[in-house]
């Protein structure tokens, strides 16, 4: 079997149990993948950029799970922004099947296993 993939999760905080959701998907012991993110409350905290981008990096992708919390997350946005700052591969999710919000310059597609297990099979 090939190196088991890591791929980052950027959510805004109102959206941490679709995170969980989504994280639970790699729990099978057949899943070639590994979900890491940086949920933390205070997005500011000492450190947390440098953490952040740490893991990006070692990431193979990034998944941004996109709602109309998004918009104003300041994290989740930060980390959009550092992932393409280190040419990661990124893919939106929607977060909520009646929740279509476009984040700019975020290809977005909706919550499927094979959307999902499509894009990390690119990476």
């Amino acid at each position: 079997m090939n190196e088991k993939k890591l791929v980052f999760i950027a959510f805004a905080i109102e959206d941490e149990r679709q995170r969980d959701f989504l994280k639970g998907q790699s729990l099978h012991p057949r899943m070639p993948y590994e979900f890491i993110d940086m949920s933390v409350k205070e997005a500011y905290e000492s450190g947390w950029k440098e953490k952040v981008r740490s893991r990006i990096r070692r990431s193979h992708g990034v998944i941004v799970l996109v709602s109309k919390n998004s918009l104003k997350s300041s994290g989740q946005i930060w980390e959009i922004e550092c992932a393409r700052a280190e040419g990661k591969k990124m893919r939106g999710v929607w977060a909520y099947s009646a929740d279509r919000t476009i984040m700019p310059g975020v290809l977005t597609v909706s919550w499927s296993d094979a959307n999902i297990s499509n894009f990390i099979d690119s990476l």
